[in-house]
Protein backbone atom coordinates (compact mmCIF):
# COMPACT_ATOMS: atom_id res chain seq x y z
CA UNK A 1 0.00 0.00 0.00
CA UNK A 2 1.22 3.73 -0.86
CA UNK A 3 0.34 6.69 0.47
CA UNK A 4 1.38 9.91 0.80
CA UNK A 5 1.83 11.92 4.28
CA UNK A 6 4.13 14.52 6.33
CA UNK A 7 6.73 14.14 8.43
CA UNK A 8 8.28 16.08 11.04
CA UNK A 9 12.38 16.10 10.23
CA UNK A 10 14.02 15.82 13.95
CA UNK A 11 17.06 14.63 15.21
CA UNK A 12 18.60 13.79 12.21
CA UNK A 13 18.52 15.46 8.61
CA UNK A 14 17.20 13.68 5.60
CA UNK A 15 17.17 14.91 1.95
CA UNK A 16 14.94 14.58 -0.98
CA UNK A 17 15.33 11.26 -2.58
CA UNK A 18 16.11 9.45 0.66
CA UNK A 19 14.78 6.09 1.42
CA UNK A 20 14.27 5.22 4.84
CA UNK A 21 13.39 1.65 5.90
CA UNK A 22 11.68 0.63 9.17
CA UNK A 23 10.74 -2.57 10.16
CA UNK A 24 10.78 -5.34 12.53
CA UNK A 25 14.21 -5.64 11.64
CA UNK A 26 14.60 -2.10 11.26
CA UNK A 27 13.86 -0.23 14.47
CA UNK A 28 13.45 3.65 14.91
CA UNK A 29 15.39 5.69 17.53
CA UNK A 30 12.66 5.22 20.25
CA UNK A 31 13.73 1.31 20.17
CA UNK A 32 17.31 2.19 21.27
CA UNK A 33 16.20 4.57 23.85
CA UNK A 34 13.89 2.47 25.09
CA UNK A 35 16.19 -0.58 25.17
CA UNK A 36 19.27 1.06 27.07
CA UNK A 37 16.45 1.05 30.16
CA UNK A 38 15.01 -2.48 29.70
CA UNK A 39 17.66 -3.56 32.87
CA UNK A 40 15.60 -0.67 34.76
CA UNK A 41 12.58 -1.75 33.64
CA UNK A 42 12.89 -5.37 34.45
CA UNK A 43 14.06 -4.30 38.22
CA UNK A 44 10.85 -2.28 38.54
CA UNK A 45 8.89 -4.87 37.28
CA UNK A 46 10.89 -7.65 39.87
CA UNK A 47 10.88 -5.02 42.96
CA UNK A 48 8.15 -2.44 42.76
CA UNK A 49 8.22 -1.48 46.44
CA UNK A 50 12.41 -0.29 45.95
CA UNK A 51 10.28 2.16 43.31
CA UNK A 52 7.29 2.88 44.90
CA UNK A 53 8.38 6.45 46.40
CA UNK A 54 10.54 7.09 43.75
CA UNK A 55 9.97 9.40 40.99
CA UNK A 56 10.54 7.32 37.72
CA UNK A 57 12.75 9.81 35.03
CA UNK A 58 11.27 10.59 31.69
CA UNK A 59 13.07 7.82 29.65
CA UNK A 60 11.90 5.30 32.20
CA UNK A 61 8.19 6.46 31.88
CA UNK A 62 8.85 6.12 28.15
CA UNK A 63 10.51 2.72 28.88
CA UNK A 64 8.04 1.53 30.32
CA UNK A 65 4.80 2.67 28.28
CA UNK A 66 6.56 1.58 25.28
CA UNK A 67 7.74 -2.13 26.16
CA UNK A 68 3.67 -2.26 27.42
CA UNK A 69 2.63 -1.21 24.15
CA UNK A 70 4.33 -3.22 21.84
CA UNK A 71 4.11 -6.63 24.13
CA UNK A 72 0.29 -6.07 23.75
CA UNK A 73 0.49 -4.92 19.80
CA UNK A 74 2.64 -8.44 19.57
CA UNK A 75 0.21 -9.95 20.84
CA UNK A 76 -3.21 -8.57 19.94
CA UNK A 77 -2.69 -6.10 17.35
CA UNK A 78 0.37 -7.38 15.24
CA UNK A 79 -0.77 -6.01 11.84
CA UNK A 80 -0.07 -2.95 13.25
CA UNK A 81 3.35 -1.19 13.15
CA UNK A 82 5.35 -0.69 16.25
CA UNK A 83 6.03 2.57 17.74
CA UNK A 84 9.85 1.56 17.73
CA UNK A 85 9.97 0.12 14.06
CA UNK A 86 8.14 3.21 12.24
CA UNK A 87 8.41 6.90 11.17
CA UNK A 88 5.60 8.74 13.01
CA UNK A 89 3.59 11.09 10.02
CA UNK A 90 1.27 13.33 9.36
CA UNK A 91 -2.22 13.48 7.00
CA UNK A 92 -1.67 17.74 6.48
CA UNK A 93 0.92 19.86 5.87
CA UNK A 94 -0.68 21.67 8.56
CA UNK A 95 -0.56 19.06 11.09
CA UNK A 96 3.07 18.29 10.75
CA UNK A 97 3.70 22.06 11.03
CA UNK A 98 2.00 21.89 14.44
CA UNK A 99 4.44 18.98 15.43
CA UNK A 100 6.85 20.78 14.19
CA UNK A 101 6.60 23.83 16.19
CA UNK A 102 5.95 21.61 19.38
CA UNK A 103 8.71 19.58 18.64
CA UNK A 104 11.27 23.26 18.51
CA UNK A 105 9.38 24.53 21.47
CA UNK A 106 10.65 21.26 23.68
CA UNK A 107 14.46 22.00 22.51
CA UNK A 108 14.32 18.96 19.93
CA UNK A 109 16.55 19.45 17.19
CA UNK A 110 14.03 20.24 13.99
CA UNK A 111 15.22 20.35 10.51
CA UNK A 112 11.95 20.92 8.33
CA UNK A 113 9.14 19.22 7.01
CA UNK A 114 8.83 16.43 4.32
CA UNK A 115 6.33 15.17 2.26
CA UNK A 116 6.71 11.24 1.91
CA UNK A 117 6.08 8.56 0.04
CA UNK A 118 4.73 5.32 2.37
CA UNK A 119 5.26 1.64 0.92
CA UNK A 120 4.27 -0.55 3.99
CA UNK A 121 1.59 -0.27 7.02
CA UNK A 122 0.28 2.42 8.83
CA UNK A 123 -1.98 2.96 11.85
CA UNK A 124 -3.76 6.10 12.75
CA UNK A 125 -3.92 6.69 16.71
CA UNK A 126 -4.79 8.94 19.18
CA UNK A 127 -1.69 10.70 21.38
CA UNK A 128 -3.85 11.78 23.77
CA UNK A 129 -4.12 8.10 24.74
CA UNK A 130 -0.40 7.66 25.61
CA UNK A 131 0.60 7.53 29.18
CA UNK A 132 3.54 8.03 31.54
CA UNK A 133 4.81 4.54 32.44
CA UNK A 134 4.34 3.69 36.34
CA UNK A 135 5.40 0.85 38.16
CA UNK A 136 2.27 -1.51 37.81
CA UNK A 137 3.31 -3.99 34.66
CA UNK A 138 -0.51 -4.64 34.69
CA UNK A 139 -2.00 -1.22 34.53
CA UNK A 140 1.01 -0.35 31.53
CA UNK A 141 -0.73 -3.16 29.91
CA UNK A 142 -4.04 -2.44 30.43
CA UNK A 143 -3.67 1.44 28.82
CA UNK A 144 -1.31 -0.16 26.08
CA UNK A 145 -4.79 -2.31 25.26
CA UNK A 146 -7.10 0.96 25.70
CA UNK A 147 -4.22 2.80 23.09
CA UNK A 148 -4.33 0.23 20.33
CA UNK A 149 -8.23 -0.39 20.64
CA UNK A 150 -8.27 3.30 19.49
CA UNK A 151 -11.88 3.83 20.48
CA UNK A 152 -13.66 7.50 21.59
CA UNK A 153 -11.47 9.00 24.41
CA UNK A 154 -13.77 8.31 27.56
CA UNK A 155 -14.27 12.52 28.07
CA UNK A 156 -15.35 13.27 25.00
CA UNK A 157 -11.69 15.10 23.69
CA UNK A 158 -11.00 15.22 20.11
CA UNK A 159 -7.74 12.86 19.39
CA UNK A 160 -4.58 14.31 18.98
CA UNK A 161 -3.87 11.89 15.82
CA UNK A 162 -0.44 10.63 15.42
CA UNK A 163 0.05 7.73 12.12
CA UNK A 164 2.45 5.20 12.63
CA UNK A 165 3.98 4.38 9.25
CA UNK A 166 6.30 1.47 8.55
CA UNK A 167 8.11 -0.30 5.23
CA UNK A 168 10.20 1.93 2.83
CA UNK A 169 9.40 5.44 3.20
CA UNK A 170 10.95 7.90 0.85
CA UNK A 171 11.30 11.73 1.21
CA UNK A 172 10.11 13.13 -2.22
CA UNK A 173 10.39 16.93 -1.19
CA UNK A 174 11.07 18.83 1.94
CA UNK A 175 8.40 21.45 1.91
CA UNK A 176 9.81 23.67 4.85
CA UNK A 177 12.66 24.78 6.50
CA UNK A 178 12.50 25.07 10.24
CA UNK A 179 16.71 24.35 11.40
CA UNK A 180 15.41 24.54 15.32
CA UNK A 181 17.78 23.57 18.32
CA UNK A 182 20.23 21.81 15.55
Amino acid sequence: MENIYYHVISDIPKKEGEHILLDEDHPNGVHKRVYEQLETVEDIYRNPDKYKDTELSHVVDVALRELALEKVRKEKYPQYPSRMASLYVSKTFEEAERWGEYFAKLGRPTYGIAKIKVSGRYYEGDAYKCFDGCISEEENLALAEIYWQNGANEDGQDPIVEILADGDIEILEIVKEINANI
